[in-house]
C-alpha cells in the first residue's frame, strides 16, 4: 500500500501543476464571477439558477483536467516507455493503477473544493440582492433572514459539490482504465460519450410489461455496465428546495413544511458514495485486465 501512495502522490503533483489544470480552474473562476454580477430574471429563484450553472460549470471543467490528467500520466508513460522504468521496480501493475487513479481524482477533489469556495463566496456576496434585501441595515431581523438563507443554500451546495466530485471520480476510472490502451484522441470523446449516455440510463425504466426478452435483456446490460449518473443528481432537493438547517429560520418545519432534512440528504450522499465506489471497482478491475496484456514498449494500439 506504501507503494501505492507513493504513485498517488507522484501523480497528483503531476496532474496539479499542468498548465491545462490551472487553465481550467481560472477559466472557471472567470464565468462564476461573470455570472455572479448578472441577474437572470427568474423571478426571485436567481440564487437557485446561479447555483444550479455553477455546478454544471464545475462538473464540465473538472472532468476536462481529469481526462487530460488520465491520458498524461497513463498513455503518454507507456507510449515514451517511461513505465518500463517504473515496472523495474518492485511494484505490481495493480498498484501502478490504482496509485495513478487515486492520485488523478485527489487532483479533482482539490479543484472541486476549490470551485466550491468561489461559488460559495460569490452566492454569499450576490445572495442579499437576490431576495432584495440591504446589507447596509441595522435591523437584526433582516440581518438574521440574509444569514439564514446563505447557509441554507450553503448547506446544500457542499452536498452538491460532492456529487459532482463522486461522477468525476466514476468517469475518472473509466478514462485510467481507457487510457491503459487509448490516448486522448479517444480517451476524452470516448468517456463524454458515456457521460451522455450516462444521464440517459434513468429513462430505460420502466419498461412496458409488453417489452420482449430482448428488450429487456439490453436494457439490463446497457443499465448494468454504463454508469447511472442520476445516481449522483439530488438537485431536486440540495438546490431545488429549501434545507432545514437547524439554526436557522428554515429548521421550522410548521413554516418550512417542504423543507428537506439535512441526515436525509447526507444518508442519500452515502448511498452515492457507495454505488461509485462500486463502479469505480469494476471500471478499475476492466482496467487492470488490459494493463496486464499491455505491452509497455510503446507503440501498440
Amino acid at each position: 500500500m506504501y507503494r501505492t501512495l507513493v504513485i498517488a502522490r507522484h501523480t497528483f503533483r503531476e496532474s496539479i501543476v499542468q498548465p491545462i489544470y490551472s487553465l481550467l480552474l481560472g477559466i472557471g473562476a472567470a464565468i462564476l464571477l461573470i455570472f455572479a454580477m448578472l441577474p437572470f430574471f427568474t423571478l426571485g429563484e436567481d440564487t437557485v439558477m446561479y447555483k444550479a450553472v455553477a455546478l454544471d460549470i464545475t462538473l464540465l471543467l473538472v472532468l476536462l483536467s481529469t481526462l487530460f490528467a488520465t491520458s498524461r500520466t497513463i498513455y503518454d508513460e507507456i507510449e515514451d516507455r517511461t513505465m518500463l522504468t517504473l515496472m523495474s521496480k518492485p511494484v505490481r501493475k495493480w498498484e501502478v493503477l490504482l496509485g495513478k487513479y487515486l492520485g488523478i481524482v485527489g487532483a479533482a477533489l482539490m479543484a472541486v473544493v476549490i470551485m466550491a469556495i468561489v461559488t460559495i463566496a460569490l452566492l454569499w456576496w450576490r445572495l442579499p440582492t437576490d431576495y432584495q434585501l440591504s446589507t447596509n441595515t441595522i435591523d437584526d431581523a433582516i440581518l438574521k433572514q440574509i444569514s439564514d438563507l446563505r447557509w441554507m443554500h450553503t448547506m446544500g451546495l457542499i452536498p452538491s459539490m460532492l456529487m459532482v466530485w463522486l461522477q468525476v471520480a466514476v468517469l475518472a476510472a473509466i478514462g485510467v482504465a481507457l487510457s491503459v490502451r487509448f490516448s486522448l484522441v479517444v480517451n476524452l470523446p470516448a468517456v463524454l460519450l458515456l457521460y451522455f449516455a450516462g444521464n440517459l440510463t434513468r429513462f430505460l425504466y420502466p419498461l412496458d410489461e409488453k417489452s420482449s426478452v430482448l428488450t429487456k435483456g439490453i436494457a439490463w446490460l446497457v443499465s448494468t455496465f454504463l454508469p447511472f449518473l442520476q445516481v449522483f443528481d439530488f438537485r431536486q432537493h440540495t438546490v431545488y428546495r429549501e434545507i432545514a438547517v437547524p439554526g436557522t429560520a428554515f429548521a421550522d418545519l410548521v413554516k418550512h413544511p417542504t423543507a428537506v432534512d439535512l441526515s436525509t440528504i447526507w444518508g442519500y450522499s452515502g448511498v452515492a458514495m457507495l454505488y461509485g465506489a462500486g463502479y469505480v471497482t469494476f471500471a478499475l478491475a476492466a482496467g487492470l485486465l488490459l494493463f496486464e496484456k499491455r505491452e509497455l514498449g510503446g507503440n501498440e494500439g
